[in-house]
């Protein structure tokens, strides 16, 4: 599909998870943090990538309504298309697409960067990094080098030296639309489920996924420790 001049990115933010770890009732997306919700936060980071021109929230069903008070309230003003979530990461992920897959055959949306809500503290300058290796090779993703990490086998016994070459996945991830929903519509007919994008990405299409350097205050909120943690980080402070 060739981008159309005047093609815009757009922005998926992932809020259809329940995030009952993190210690309250309610989806963890919707928690204050720092006097806005975390949601907010996340919206805001995308809305700010250049190239930015439609925004999709992926929610619950028993969120809408939340949904929107909190756009209402403190994203008013900014059009957001407010779309209900799968069963899975990689149902919601699949949603959103579709609700835009009208737009990118007609080649008007290029980039699609998918982030998830807990993620609040992205720094800018590194989904624009993201962005700019997926407008290069078609697919990229943040990553952090991760150490010392063995192999054990069945018995408990390390079975191999330590990996040095690992890195642990972020978001925002970014991918050109169309064999980003060509290899969704591929995984649907297989009944493919992935841990994230990349992982749909690799199986179903011919893109070589990038890795561009993650940032460690790209914390994901998992845990109730996590939201002190940003606070702290938000309030400038060592947590």
């Amino acid at each position: 599909m060739r981008r159309q001049p005047g093609a815009v990115h757009a922005g998926v933010v992932l809020a259809a998870g329940t995030g009952t770890r993190v210690g309250n009732s309610r989806n963890k997306a919707y928690l204050p943090l720092a006097g806005r919700r975390i949601v907010v936060w996340s919206l805001e980071l995308l809305q700010r990538v250049s190239g930015i021109g439609r925004l999709v929230l992926v929610v619950r069903a028993d969120d809408v309504e939340l949904a929107a008070e909190v756009l209402d309230r403190e994203y008013a003003g900014m059009p957001v298309d407010v779309v209900l979530g799968g069963a899975t990461r990689h149902d919601s992920e699949f949603r959103a697409l579709l609700h835009l897959a009208d737009t990118i055959r007609r080649g008007e949306v290029d980039i699609v960067l998918i982030h998830d809500a807990a993620r609040p503290l992205t720094p800018l300058r590194m989904a624009q990094d993201v962005l700019a290796a997926a407008l290069r090779t078609g697919a990229a993703v943040p990553g952090l080098p991760v150490e010392g990490v063995l192999d054990v086998d069945a018995a408990g016994l390390l079975s191999g030296p330590p990996y040095d070459d690992l890195v642990s996945m972020q978001t925002p991830q970014a991918f050109r639309g169309a064999p980003l929903l060509a290899a969704h519509e591929a995984a649907a007919r297989d009944g493919f489920v992935g841990t994230d994008t990349a992982a749909c990405v690799e199986r179903y299409s011919d893109l070589a996924v990038s890795v561009v350097p993650g940032h460690p205050r790209n914390l994901k909120v998992t845990y109730a420790h996590d939201l002190f943690v940003a606070e702290r980080l938000l309030a400038g402070e060592r947590p």
